[in-house]
């Protein structure tokens, strides 16, 4: 994608007032994304936008060998308790078994419950409640026992 290219996608970005816009060619792919408060900013003053473009997704450190990453395995949107108001399936520090409950994600009118595939105790939650989520995408990490 040349430079010209993202200019005129940061100059969309800028104009419509919207928060993120991803484009994937091939196996290039740019992310621009505004922050909350560029995206509430008057028109008057365009917000700058920040650029993320890379030709591979990007680089996390290397997980610890005890560690398990849980990945969403459809598309959908993540829900971390049961309905609204109600105390999430899971927090950081918790100890979890195979099977137990972690999150739900909603996939076309249908709830999923995602199970632990390992004991261990919970060392991050990766997502936000409310969020969509894609296939392949982070959920928890978990250090195994």
């Amino acid at each position: 994608m040349s430079n010209d290219e993202i200019k005129e996608l940061i100059q969309l970005v800028i104009e419509s007032g919207i928060a993120e816009l991803e484009i994937e060619r091939g196996e290039e792919r740019v992310r621009i994304r505004r922050t909350l408060e560029q995206a509430q900013a008057p028109a008057a003053t365009p917000a700058p936008a920040t650029i993320v473009e890379s030709a591979q997704p990007a680089a996390r450190p290397a997980p610890n060998p005890n560690e398990h990453i849980v990945k969403s395995p459809i598309v959908g949107t993540y829900y971390e308790s049961p309905k609204p108001g109600d105390p999430p399936f899971v927090k950081v520090g918790d100890s979890v078994e195979p099977g137990h409950v972690l999150c739900i994600i909603e996939s076309m009118k249908l709830m999923n419950e995602i199970e632990s595939e390992v004991a261990g105790t919970i060392v991050a939650k990766l997502m936000e409640n409310g969020r969509p989520v894609e296939y392949g995408e982070a959920l928890f990490s978990i250090r195994a026992r």
